[in-house]
């Protein structure tokens, strides 16, 4: 048993993601993953990690979360998170208009509300009252995605957060199909004692309608923690929700005693549709995971033995 730390900055990111959309983002991992890492070490609780590595990613604004939030039909903003640990503690939040981050305003959910998920004006109203930090909306509009609402209504469709700039061609554009909630960003934990902590983030999806809830605050679907396992997981919002993503990890560990690789791989590969998600995971014994059945996920991971990685697209096997 060991320490171990996963986090991602959102699946489906394309073969073709040019260097300028690839090494901000990769340069962000390898700093959230060390921030992650220097806290496990200094032994502070898998829940202050995951919340204090989430934060990190919502203040960059190359990820889907807080700063970098895509924006609705209606040119807003509306972020969602959630925060959960492995005793199956838990808080949520959606439709944020002005909190800077969103997941620490879940775990305030949590810890000082009889409640586990507080939305749109009743969280904003809650946020003001507990003096967490807020701007004005203008702050998470930023050039990059008012862009991609352009591009996403010109086609007339619910995009993807990593498509490039859309082309003529119909198969160029393929990968825009859908409503996922790619660059949703997350983070997931696990001390030498096997406590265990989950968060998820993000600004939904281009083009969303205004109202719109993905699978991010929704517990079982993009976040899940209970005494085996933490998972986060990142796609299309609507097929992880259906699949009760999160929950199934840990339920195939519960109920058919599956090893969190397996477990994982089998949710991921056979229990949705491809193309469609990716999760990070650890365990209570230290085991971590990160599988996807989209084009790529940025990822990176370390445990207490030594092995790291940062990666975006599937790894080469010798």
């Amino acid at each position: 048993m060991g320490w171990a730390i996963a986090l991602h900055g959102g699946a489906g990111v394309p073969l073709t993601l040019p260097p300028e959309g690839r090494l901000p983002r990769e340069a962000c991992l390898r700093h959230c993953l060390q921030l992650g890492v220097d806290a496990l070490k200094s032994k502070k609780s898998p829940l202050d990690v995951v919340e204090l590595v989430v934060r990190e990613l919502e203040n960059n604004p190359h990820f889907n979360a807080g700063k970098g939030s895509v924006l609705t039909s209606s040119g807003t903003v509306e972020m969602e998170a959630c925060i959960m640990d492995g005793n199956m503690k838990c808080g949520a939040v959606s439709g944020l208009t002005t909190v800077v981050n969103a997941i620490s305003l879940a775990r305030l959910v949590m810890e000082r509300t009889p409640h586990i998920y507080l939305a749109f004006d009743g969280a904003e109203a809650f946020a003001r009252e507990h003096g967490v930090e807020t701007l004005d909306a203008s702050h998470f509009i930023t050039p990059e995605n008012i862009q991609r609402l352009k591009q996403a209504k010109e086609a007339n469709r619910v995009q993807i957060d990593y498509t490039q700039p859309m082309q003529k061609k119909e198969e160029d554009t393929a990968a825009a199909d859908g409503d996922s909630q790619t660059g949703t960003v997350g983070c997931v934990a696990v001390d030498s004692d096997g406590n265990l902590a989950a968060a998820t983030s993000t600004g939904g999806l281009v083009n969303k309608m205004v109202g719109r809830i993905g699978d991010t605050p929704l517990i079982g679907a993009g976040t899940y923690a209970n005494g085996l396992c933490a998972v986060s997981a990142t796609g299309k919002g609507e097929a992880i929700i259906r699949g009760t993503v999160a929950r199934d990890v840990a339920a195939l560990m519960e109920f058919k005693g599956l090893s969190l690789e397996e477990a994982a791989a089998c949710v991921v590969k056979e229990r949705v549709p491809k193309g469609n998600v990716g999760l990070v995971a650890v365990s209570a014994t230290g085991e971590v995971t990160m599988p996807f059945n989209t084009t790529g996920m940025f990822r990176a991971c370390a445990t207490e033995d030594g092995y790291s990685e940062i990666a975006i697209w599937p790894l080469t096997k010798d």
